[in-house]
């Protein structure tokens, strides 16, 4: 294969995935679909229920690739170390992946610091509900946060393959909601 073939063939690839993780996100005042999955938080495992997180408050509902990846690892500290401002907030947060059970159990001890769960979604269905899937066929995730009022409602979404925004983002819609009188 000549270089100009393999530099043709890179670019039409680079130009696809960015195709395929161009995501059309929940708009604002869209329905949040409800979800029931297994999740962990401090490597114990629970069955997580958006309806009865949302009977305490906002949800932060963040999509994430896959567990113990770099920029994961990055946005799983971040949302740990911001716990507090979250709850001070009236929020709670919950990270949602294509991984096992097994793997967020560890997850969600060593990088999400046993202050938040993390659910599995082997079979993408809440990836799909919240049009999270990276690339059709694949059990990755967009990286993409929502925050979720109590009345089922998105607030906002953020869409964006780095992991730093995303808890700023988040807090600040939060805050956005809260001065809005909710």
């Amino acid at each position: 294969m000549s270089a100009f073939t393999r530099h043709t063939l890179s670019i039409g690839l680079s130009a696809l995935l960015l195709a395929a993780t161009a995501q059309a996100e929940l708009a604002k005042g869209a329905a949040a679909p409800d979800f029931n999955t297994e999740a962990s938080l401090g490597g114990k495992r629970f069955q997580y229920s958006l309806n009865e997180a949302l009977s305490h408050g906002p949800v932060v509902l963040y999509f994430y690739p896959a567990a113990f990846t770099s920029g994961c690892t990055v946005e799983a500290h971040l949302f740990a170390e911001a716990t507090d401002k979250f709850k001070a907030l009236g929020a709670t947060v919950i990270g949602v992946s294509g991984d096992d059970i097994e793997k967020l159990q560890r997850f969600s001890v060593s990088e999400c610091r046993s202050k938040f769960p993390v659910a599995a979604d082997g079979d993408r269905k809440i990836m799909k509900a919240y049009d999270a899937v990276m690339i059709p066929g694949t059990s990755y995730a967009s990286r993409i946060s929502y925050v979720i009022t109590p009345d089922h409602k998105v607030w906002y979404s953020y869409n964006a393959m780095a992991p730093d925004q995303h808890v700023s983002n988040t807090l600040k819609a939060l805050e956005a909601w809260k001065a809005a009188g909710h």
